[in-house]
């Protein structure tokens, strides 16, 4: 899997100087491409450049060296521009001081902003623009901006003029997606070389606006170890399976699900159908013997296998074990969790079944719910495992604070599955896959409205049908949280968000695969 890189601000810096090391370009011209793309993106979301009235505002560091290439060049295009900056002409200094130079030369002058009376120009200034330009602070910031700064943020907000952002909204942590302070709420931000890590997490996503990535000429990362990338479209379109001519059903592969119990059959339909709505050739479902009709009314192209329950509570018991093993005996994958319930036999059939499953597993729900506490025997299981928990299901499995999940996602899921060696995807916004080399890939897809009961259970079934058609089980987790994501976006599309439901993106996985497929 070659998906591209996330970075931190320090590797970013260590790009740019490699580039200027080893590439042989200036800083100063490092800021001159970064202005024109950002130009251009402008040109390309308003339809051009004629007759817009557009306000910057520049820091003294790099982020405000390119608001002043993009003042400069915003003015050669005929453009009215109205350049403002947050420092004292002095304290600007290395390449972005050139560009200061460069742009009074052109006959455009930076305006100071650095009182009360600074700030009701730029508000005057606003009042009569189409857009802003905010280059104030860049990838560097750390917590809240400085008095000053949340000042002239607050102003930008109180215009209600659409903010382009420079690299990232200033107030954003680049690291990390916080937003400690005041922050600038982009419309669209253009972003140099790479997408920071901050710009895919929350709250943080949600200030960037549309990203777009920019290529300045920055040289290619050093791959390593603990790395983090984006999932892209156009690789896992290489991972989707493609079927020769003379497929059959036989070579498509044998997805086997286990689940269900009273009160959740829907959790097991949902799995099941997803498995085959993936492209598996074929689907079985094994599930309490008393709930085998329903689900044979509920499910037309999966089998179904009544199995062995616990009387009276109808949910699955230890004898089932010795008949789901035969049926793992012809099969590629299997899926087991999604409402099995969490009565004591059940759990303990989990256990035990993982201990001789013999083909790659993915965990869900309450299968993961049987190893609450119980987290290191996932360290002895022989098959590959593909864990599928949402934020809460981690903590219960992990032992840790919810809280002190959501502090360091990426952390926590890096350490689990190293530590466990196994296919962690952490359900969210954004849904992480980590994996056991240490590296950790950020989903891009998906929307609100996938907040429903059963979505989980339809990305247990798709990542599970997946494996089956032969897709390595870290390739899987990969291609199934995108293309689910895909589904959920198309799903949205379609009605809206309020009234999505699980089947909604269920039945809009054919189409997402077909529409991610033509991506290569």
């Amino acid at each position: 899997m070659d998906f591209p890189r996330l970075v931190t601000s320090k590797e970013m810096a260590q790009l740019d100087q490699r580039a200027i090391r080893e590439g042989g370009v200036s800083g100063a011209e490092l800021m001159e491409r970064a202005g024109a793309r950002v130009v251009e993106a402008i040109r390309q979301r308003w339809e051009g450049l004629e007759d817009l009235e557009v306000v910057v505002v520049c820091g003294k560091g790099n982020n405000g060296g390119d608001g002043l290439v993009v003042g400069r060049l915003l003015r050669r295009a005929g453009v009215g521009v109205q350049v403002f900056l947050a420092a004292p002409r002095q304290a600007v200094q290395g390449e972005a001081r050139y560009q200061l130079t460069k742009m009074e030369e052109a006959g455009l002058q930076a305006l100071p902003l650095l009182g009360e009376e600074d700030l009701l120009a730029l508000g005057r200034a606003l009042e009569g623009a189409d857009l802003a330009v905010d280059a104030l602070l860049g990838t560097g910031s750390r917590g809240a901006p400085r008095p000053e700064f949340h000042r002239i943020i607050e102003r930008l907000g109180q215009a209600g003029r659409p903010v382009v952002a420079v690299d990232l909204p200033s107030g954003l942590e680049a690291d990390t997606g916080q937003v400690p302070g005041a922050c600038v709420r982009a419309v669209l931000t253009v972003t140099f070389g790479l997408p920071k890590i901050g710009q895919l997490f929350y709250p943080g996503k949600s200030y960037c606006g549309t990203l777009v990535v920019a290529d300045i000429g920055l040289p290619v990362p050093v791959p390593g170890p603990e790395t983090v990338h984006l999932i892209s479209g156009e690789e896992v379109a290489r991972l989707i399976p493609r079927r020769p001519p003379d497929a059959h059903k036989g070579s498509c592969g044998l997805a086997v699900v286990v689940a269900g119990s009273a009160g959740m059959t829907g959790a097991a339909a949902l799995a099941a159908d997803s498995a085959l709505l993936s492209g598996a050739g074929k689907v079985i479902l094994g599930a309490p013997a008393s709930l085998h009709d329903l689900l044979e009314v509920k499910l037309t192209e999966v089998m179904t296998r009544p199995l062995p329950e616990v009387r009276r509570h109808r949910c699955l018991s230890l004898r089932a074990l010795g008949e789901i093993l035969p049926l793992l005996s012809g099969a590629q994958c299997l899926a087991l969790g999604p409402g099995l319930g969490r009565h004591r036999e059940t759990g303990e059939l989990v256990r035990r079944l993982l201990g001789r499953a013999g083909v790659p597993v993915v965990l869900d729900a309450d299968g993961l719910n049987a190893f609450a506490g119980q987290a290191d025997k996932l360290k002895d299981c022989p098959a590959q495992l593909v864990l599928t928990p949402h934020a809460g299901e981690f903590a219960r499995l992990s032992g840790m604070e919810m809280q002190e999940v959501r502090r360091d996602l990426l952390g926590a899921a890096r350490r689990f599955a190293t530590g466990h060696r196994l296919v962690l995807v952490l359900k969210g916004a954004p849904t992480l896959v980590a994996l056991a080399d240490g590296r950790v890939m950020v989903n891009p897809t998906g929307n609100p409205g996938m907040a429903t009961a059963g979505a989980g259970d339809v990305l247990t079934g798709l990542i599970a049908g997946l494996i089956a058609q032969g897709v390595t089980p870290e390739s899987a987790a990969c291609a199934g949280v995108y293309l689910h994501g895909a589904a959920g976006d198309l799903a949205r599309n379609q009605q809206g968000e309020w009234g999505m439901k699980a089947g909604d993106i269920s039945r809009a996985l054919p189409r997402a695969l077909v529409e991610v497929a033509d991506c290569s």
